[in-house]
């Protein structure tokens, strides 16, 4: 799969985030305390549904703020990225207040928190019958349900100073040669060819092709791209989604990435695209992003300054929301 660039301006990124704020912030994921409490399953299709509404009212950059949050908030389940995204777009290192105040700050006066869902875990007693007695099994772990809690943005709290590990601004660092290693450890063969030009890279299934000549930061943005179409494109799935949804989740994968890194995107992609009025499509490709972009950054990021008072695993998939409501 071929790799173009089409960059048109170098505050692309930063302007469609910006676009958005007020028109996300101004519809909360919950608005009234007289409400009925939701469950997870409506929370999350509540915000999905806000989604597609933005989308198909032409509004892409719904969703580029969306990724946006995505690249630095990969510890969280989709479905709380898209409760977040709603409430504070342009949400950076998130974490509950008693993490806040263990790392020396406070919430501003003023600001409200942002409500996500967390596990409810509770014990189950299981009872068998063997030889006419009964015998309790040792209590185990069980999820029970999801509940509102609240967490705060970085920029919602002041105090001391976050530590810092490696930030990038603008470079990719060392990030391009841990991208490399990571290709190698999957077995894919990298090379350089003039062949492919225009092409700034191509994927040819167990071999990634990219241009010579690239800055770092392009040869960068290409070989995730392409690492991404390997990860993601080289099986039964690559059949039932077009070209241009390929191409885009790639490239959304590409965005999240360099977001992560420091390195900011100047690409006018639309991931718009990655929605053709199916909303069950457009989150397998969410989802598929999420996990493809986590992976790489896993394998080239260190771990994030702030530490999550909910671990990963115990966040819900929109799928476990769903049977769990």
């Amino acid at each position: 799969m071929e790799y173009q660039s089409n960059d048109n301006s170098s505050s692309a990124a930063t302007t469609t985030s910006n676009g958005t704020a007020s028109s996300i912030a101004n519809n909360p994921a919950s608005d009234s305390n007289n409400r009925k409490p939701q469950s997870a399953q409506q929370l999350i299709r509540e915000n999905v549904q806000y989604l597609i509404e933005q989308l198909e009212a032409g509004h892409s950059e719904a969703l580029t703020a969306f990724l946006d949050v995505m690249a630095h908030l990969r510890q969280y389940s989709l479905g709380n990225l898209l409760l977040i995204a709603r409430q504070k777009p342009g949400a950076r290192n998130v974490a509950g207040i008693r993490t806040w105040n263990e790392l020396g700050r406070r919430g501003k006066r003023g600001e409200k928190g942002i409500a996500i869902l967390a596990p409810m875990i509770g014990k189950s007693r299981k009872k068998r019958e063997q030889a006419g007695t009964e015998d309790t099994d040792a209590d185990k772990s069980v999820l029970l349900g999801f509940r509102k809690v609240y967490v705060w943005s970085e920029e919602q709290t002041e105090g001391e100073p976050l530590p810092t590990l490696g930030e990038a601004t603008g470079e990719v660092g060392e990030y391009l040669d841990r991208l490399r290693e990571l290709v190698a450890s999957r077995g894919i063969e990298l090379e350089y060819s003039e062949e492919i030009a225009p092409a700034l890279g191509v994927s040819y299934g167990g071999r990634i092709a990219l241009l010579p000549g690239q800055t770092k930061p392009e040869e960068f943005m290409a070989l995730v791209h392409e690492t991404a179409h390997e990860a993601i494109h080289k099986s039964s799935r690559r059949t039932t989604i077009t070209k241009t949804v390929r191409e885009t989740e790639a490239e959304a994968v590409a965005f999240v990435v360099s977001q992560a890194i420091g390195l900011k995107s100047q690409t006018s992609v639309s991931y718009i695209q990655l929605y053709h009025g199916n909303a069950e499509l457009l989150m397998e490709s969410l989802e598929i992003v999420q996990q493809t972009a986590s992976t790489i950054l896993s394998a080239i990021q260190p771990e994030e300054a702030v530490s999550q008072e909910v671990p990963e695993s115990q966040f819900p998939s929109t799928e476990t929301a769903q049977n769990a409501a």
